[in-house]
């Protein structure tokens, strides 16, 4: 007995061995294996979107996954893995870089070489609703709609505790207006998250949040996303007349203000050329005109567009449409004005 119990010490002391060096053995190979993974992806993908997954639950991150299977890669993981990774990889493509001071906080990273608008569209579809906890900061303000509640009459004195006017109707509660019961970025109190819960509300919802955009090297916020190519032209035309009006009014030129120099050197060289005799060919069609402006007027005519005749052709036409129905009036009340 005392030989079968010694074999059974060891035993269990080499298998506490085993137990406490395989997990480090293991863990070593699952990082190294995430290292390249991600590695990887920096080098397949050039778009990478930083999302925020608070509150995000299991079921939801894998009906994410799914949903963006064929247009994106969605890779979690511990902060400071992302990092050393990305800094192993830094050598390779510097501007990688630059994701470093964004990885904080509970955030992954979503993969793709796909258009980053429809990317972002499917990534904020997958959003759940969820209830409102006490203690946790609210996203968005809440409202609650004026109207029945469901409610019965014995829970009116819980209403009235924050402040909302209500009435009996119908042998339920009734909100008498709208009530803006929780601001933004306020913290949910418990009566205001049991309110929600009798009222069966779930005003929040839940999702991956695109926090920043990277692409080809260029770090952005997401709503940049949301500008349109109008949008685009009108500040870039924008940004246009600011550097024309500063070179001009600065007197150093650039590409944009030369035109405008040009114009108004050509406009003095005219007014000189008709203060003194001085001309040039494309002086004199102006002296000529200013000699001589009638001869112009009478050529102006001429040259208008043809949609005056028109225009006086259905002058003519509106008599004449209205002259026979005056006459069909004549005809049928049988006698003349004064008879």
């Amino acid at each position: 007995y005392k030989r079968w119990y010694q074999r059974r010490v060891r035993a269990l002391s080499f298998l506490k061995r085993e137990q406490f060096k395989m997990p480090g053995e293991t863990g070593s190979a699952k990082k190294q294996v995430y290292f390249t993974k991600l590695q990887s992806l920096l080098e397949e993908y050039s778009k990478i979107f930083i999302v925020c997954v608070d509150n995000v639950g299991s079921n939801q991150m894998q009906q994410i996954r799914q949903s963006l299977r064929k247009d994106a890669v969605v890779l979690m993981g511990k902060n400071t893995m992302m990092r050393k990774a990305m800094r192993g990889y830094i050598a390779k493509n510097t501007a990688v870089e630059i994701l470093l001071p964004r990885i904080k906080g509970n955030v992954g990273l979503v993969f793709t070489n796909k258009d980053l608008v429809e990317v972002r569209k499917k990534i904020l579809e997958n959003r759940v609703g969820a209830p409102a906890k006490a203690g946790s900061i609210a996203p968005i303000d809440v409202h609650i709609p004026a109207g029945p509640t469901g409610l019965d009459p014995t829970q009116t004195s819980f209403l009235q505790a924050l402040n909302i006017s209500t009435k009996i109707n119908k042998g339920q509660i009734e909100i008498n207006s709208d009530v803006h019961l929780i601001k933004k970025g306020e913290k949910v109190g418990n009566s205001e998250a049991a309110l929600l819960q009798k009222l069966n509300i779930k005003p929040f919802s839940y999702g991956l949040a695109v926090s920043h955009v990277y692409d080809s090297g260029f770090l952005y916020e997401p709503s940049v996303l949301d500008l349109s190519d109008d949008d685009i032209l009108a500040k870039f035309k924008l940004g246009v007349r600011n550097v024309t009006a500063v070179s001009l009014a600065t007197h150093f030129p650039s590409a944009l203000s030369v035109p405008h120099l040009v114009i108004k050197g050509y406009k003095n060289v005219l007014a000189i050329a008709i203060g003194t005799n001085y001309s040039f060919p494309l002086a004199d069609k102006l002296k000529a005109y200013l000699a001589n402006p009638s001869a112009f007027a009478a050529a102006a005519p001429a040259a208008a567009p043809a949609q005056a005749p028109k225009a006086e052709a259905k002058k003519k036409e509106e008599p004449k449409k209205e002259e026979p129905k005056e006459e069909e009036e004549d005809a049928d009340m049988g006698f003349g004005l004064f008879d």
